[in-house]
């Protein structure tokens, strides 16, 4: 059962509400004070994940690899104009929660969908939940999307809490087919696979407290490259050099 995945969905949406409802009561230096917090949670699971690795020169490879792939098919950009077509479709509601549906509005509910819908603790979580039934990094994830989404809505209103629809449908997608692969990956597979998505979660830890703009968006395909690489790496590079 998608534990991890409902818990976060229904997270959203009551942040999302809140927010809406008592937004004009919390101060902009709470808000900015909290986003550090969140990005210093963020890097702790990352490094939690990290320690996992078993196949440093593989996952460091699908890393670099996969980023590259990202950079070149602009997966970044591809997200971000996803998430302005479903800014258009949900932009009425932005004026029917009390809010003015101004571009820098817009702007903002963009920046939400992709921190929600495409993170890479989502993404990662998401996954981990299918393959292995550990729902911890979504729980987690949860804990910290509540007051985000709360910090989200005091700008955007009730139209945040509509985002925990797509963000249900893709991680359940992620979630189902995790379920397939899982069956065909070992122990070290699933480590070094863990390790990566650990190194999404620092990047994306660094981003939030804004030391650095990682293009975490388009680091997601070492996520798919990763196991693959690591399988390769232990069946048939280190037999050759060991």
């Amino acid at each position: 059962m998608p534990i991890g995945i409902i818990m976060n969905v229904l997270v959203v949406v009551a942040g999302g509400i809140t927010g809406a409802l008592a937004g004009e009561r919390i101060s902009e230096s709470f808000k900015e004070n909290l986003n550090t917090i969140f990005g210093a949670c963020a890097m702790s699971m990352g490094i939690a994940s990290t320690v996992l690795m078993e196949n440093m020169p593989a996952v460091i490879f699908s890393v670099i690899a996969g980023t590259s792939i990202g950079l070149a098919i602009h997966m970044g950009e591809q997200i971000n104009k996803a998430g302005t077509v479903m800014q258009r479709g949900i932009g009425r509601v932005l004026k029917t929660s009390g809010k003015d549906k101004t571009e820098d509005n817009g702007s903002v509910l963009v920046t939400a969908l992709v921190l929600f819908c495409a993170s890479g603790t989502g993404i990662y979580g998401a996954i981990v939940s299918g393959m292995t039934g550990d729902h911890s990094i979504l729980l987690a994830k949860s804990i910290l999307d509540f007051p985000t989404a709360l910090i989200f809505s005091c700008t955007l209103g009730m139209v945040v809490s509509l985002i925990a629809v797509p963000q249900f449908i893709i991680f359940m997608a992620l979630y189902l087919l995790a379920g397939v692969i899982y069956p065909l990956c070992t122990p070290v597979m699933i480590n070094d696979f863990k390790a990566c998505g650990g190194i999404l979660l620092l990047a994306t830890g660094f981003r939030m407290i804004k030391v650095k703009e990682f293009p975490v968006a388009d680091m997601i395909p070492a996520m798919v490259l990763v196991m693959p690489v690591s399988y390769l790496w232990s069946n048939y590079i280190v037999p050759l050099i060991a």
